[in-house]
C-alpha cells in the first residue's frame, strides 16, 4: 500500500515546482545528491514526459518499472496469503 500511495502522490505532484525535499543533503546546503531529482523524474514518466523524466534523472524511468513489479509482487503474496487455507501441524 505504500509504493502504491507513493506513486499515486507523485502522479498528482507538480514536478515543474521544487518546493520541499527530504534529502538530508539538500537540507544541508550540498548541491548535489545522488537521489535528487529521482520522485520528480517519476513524476514527469507518469505524466507522459518522457524526455523531461530523463534529463530530471536517468534512473527514474527503471525505478518506476522496479516500484511497478515491487507493487506487483507484494500484491500476489498478499493475494495467495489470503486465499490458501490454513493447515495446522499434526504432531
Amino acid at each position: 500500500m505504500c509504493w502504491l500511495m507513493a506513486l499515486i502522490l507523485l502522479y498528482f505532484s507538480d514536478p515543474h515546482n521544487h518546493h520541499f525535499t527530504l534529502c538530508p543533503l539538500e537540507n544541508m546546503g550540498l548541491d548535489w545528491c545522488p537521489g535528487c531529482g529521482l520522485g520528480r523524474s517519476i513524476a514527469l514518466l507518469m505524466q507522459g514526459e518522457i524526455g523531461a523524466s530523463f534529463a530530471m534523472h536517468w534512473l527514474g524511468i527503471p525505478t518506476f518499472f522496479i516500484i511497478i513489479h515491487r507493487i506487483y509482487r507484494l500484491s500476489k503474496l498478499t493475494y495467495n496469503h489470503w486465499t490458501t487455507p490454513y493447515y495446522h501441524e499434526q504432531p
